[in-house]
């Protein structure tokens, strides 16, 4: 089963590619002026989210990740204070190296923090639909955190400070609110069981969870070299530059290019979290769109009679039905009257559907490589609760600070 779902997988991401690169051929065959523009406007993010990938991969082998799912899984008694400790270090990941990054490095992690409490395969449902949903919300405080963010931007000419300036509070409510629905939601799984002798991704049996009983090994210490130092100089990077995305990719080349040489990464590695397919036909399908935007005056004179609150709910529509970096390709393809209302919609809506994100495919294939069964239905239903919650009180927060 495991094998027929990754060959089904390797054909989606070829078909994707195929698909963008159509796309790509078709705008500049017809429209080859709006689609430079709309390359211009679309290329800087992914190039910064395979930087951040990369920087990703190296602190996951140097064991960062999962040094602190152990430490979080032994340092606290409760299921609540569990999930809090969580939804701090799922922020933290997503706001300095990308939501993918977070939820492709950190799922497997909570996956095995979760179990660890009681030993059973289906334990920590609230870390594993967290995580996802958690990563989408908290991806509104820096330009990196989402690669939309960078989409829309092209237009403000903001440094990673002045946005995060605007977005702090939004991004504040935003992360609470999806925190608590899950919490409400997955409460049952809150309440199971204090930690049991489960060393963690590297010292679990496997998915039965057959090594819970055994004496815990205390958790291995991370490596403090390239993997720290690329996320502290990515994360300045960000914050300080308006256009950070080749240092990024440097930075990230860099780190994985040490580790390569020391064996301790290799290019399969490296191959498997760039995911390069995917990333190659989001492009191709995102400058399609973009180019579309530009040639047809539609969106724009749409987006240009709503107000903020209109503008979101357009926006969390498009990213379910188109995928959100097309999605925002399209509406953003000329100037927007309310751009952060528009980023609110399309970081947020993604919570709704499988279809919203990029970070929903790679949660899967994260969370069935830790042996999880996540269930689609189920977070959608939570999404479908978190969504509307969040994006109001994100919304009104922008109110507050004059930004919407």
């Amino acid at each position: 089963m495991d094998r027929l779902r990754t060959l089904a997988g390797g054909r989606a991401a070829v078909l994707l590619a195929v698909a963008g690169l159509a796309g790509l051929i078709i705008a500049a065959a017809l429209r080859p002026a709006e689609g430079r523009a709309a390359a211009g406007q679309d290329w800087s993010p992914f190039v910064l989210v395979a930087g951040l990938l990369l920087i990703g991969l190296v602190a996951d082998r140097d064991g960062l990740f999962r040094y602190a799912g152990e430490q979080l899984g032994r340092a606290a008694r409760s299921g609540g204070l569990v999930f809090a400790g969580a939804t701090m270090l799922i922020a933290a990941v997503t706001v300095t190296l990308n939501l993918d990054t977070s939820v492709a490095f950190l799922t497997p992690v909570l996956v095995y923090t979760g179990r660890s409490r009681d030993g059973a395969a289906d334990a920590g449902s609230a870390l594993l639909y967290g995580c996802l949903l958690l990563s989408n919300a908290g991806s509104l405080l820096l330009p990196g955190s989402n690669l939309t963010n960078l989409i829309v931007l092209g237009h403000l000419r903001l440094t990673g400070g002045q946005f995060a300036a605007r977005m702090w509070l939004p991004w504040l409510g935003a992360l609470v609110v999806t925190a608590v629905v899950v919490a409400i939601g997955e409460r049952r799984s809150l309440g199971a069981a204090g930690p049991a002798d489960v060393a963690g991704p590297e010292g679990a049996a496997g998915p039965d969870g057959a090594a819970a009983g055994r004496a815990a090994a205390p958790p291995a210490r991370p490596v403090l070299g390239a993997g720290l130092a690329a996320v502290l100089l990515a994360t300045a990077t960000v914050i300080a530059l308006p256009a950070p995305a080749i240092p990024v990719l440097l930075l990230g080349l860099a780190a994985a290019g040490l580790r390569l040489a020391q064996r301790r990464v290799t290019a399969g590695q490296a191959r498997e979290v760039l995911s390069l397919p995917v990333l190659i036909g989001l492009f191709g399908v995102a400058v399609a769109l973009g180019t579309l935007g530009r040639a047809w005056s539609g969106p724009a004179a749409l987006m240009g009679h709503l107000n903020g609150w209109a503008t979101a709910g357009v926006a969390g529509l498009a990213a379910v039905l188109l995928n959100n970096l097309p999605a925002a390709s399209l509406l953003a393809a000329r100037a927007v009257s309310h751009p952060f209302s528009l980023l609110v919609g399309l970081n947020l809506g993604p919570n709704l559907c499988v279809t919203g994100s990029l970070a929903w495919l790679l949660w899967l294939r994260a969370a069935r490589g830790a042996g999880a069964r996540p269930s689609l239905a189920r977070a959608s239903v939570l999404g479908l609760v978190a969504v509307p919650l969040s994006m109001a009180v994100a919304l009104g927060a922008l109110a507050l600070t004059g930004a919407a």
